[in-house]
């Protein structure tokens, strides 16, 4: 898209005819601008990965309630801290995210 550098507006899109060559003009003021054939536009722009913050820190976890009816996959543990989220629609159950005590193996379940 272009835009007039006199008005700002939106520039239109003349296609060529006879003799005139295609052109952008614009509709509100006089300005014409003539379109160079052969023309290669590019344009990079570097994209900075920002830092994340976690979602669950580890004194999250730690002041996190406790159950002794969760399993740990990687160890075996029974006792782990959790946190509930609910990630989807209200219609759907929470999903807890779960912290082994033994491990600190990080898990969880939908």
């Amino acid at each position: 898209m272009e835009f007039c550098p006199t008005c700002g507006m939106l520039l239109k899109y003349e296609l060529p005819h006879m003799s005139t060559p295609a052109r952008f003009f614009c509709p509100t003021c006089p300005y014409v601008g003539q379109i160079e054939p052969k023309v290669k536009i590019s344009r990079k722009q570097r994209l900075v990965k920002k830092e994340v913050d976690p979602i669950i820190t580890k004194d999250d976890m730690t002041n996190a309630p406790k159950t002794d009816q969760a399993h740990c996959p990687n160890c075996g543990h029974n006792i782990a801290a959790y946190i509930q989220f609910q990630t989807r629609s209200a219609d759907e159950p929470m999903t807890i995210n779960f912290t082994c005590e033994k491990c600190n193996h990080c898990w969880r379940e939908d």
